[in-house]
């Protein structure tokens, strides 16, 4: 699986992850969250860039993904 970005903070409280792009992801692609003490797939129901919903996050921006599970600063996310 490409790696597509990493996780650069997550909040706990909105079950938000911001995660830092390295390659460009869609509105309902199925996401890989893996680090040392996370891994699971879910699919990316809404992405959020500036707190506005886009459809498409493009290299080099820092996103905000709806996450199932908690996640940690320096997690992998895989397409």
């Amino acid at each position: 699986m490409p790696k597509i970005g990493k996780v650069t903070h997550f909040y706990d409280h909105l079950s938000v992850a911001i995660v830092k792009l390295t390659a460009p992801i869609t509105v309902g692609d199925e996401l890989h969250f893996k680090g040392h003490t996370t891994d699971f797939k879910q699919k990316a129901d809404s992405l959020q860039f500036d707190h506005k919903e886009i459809e498409a996050g493009k290299k080099g921006q820092e996103v905000g993904i709806k996450v199932k599970d908690k996640v940690r600063e320096g997690d992998a996310v895989e397409k």
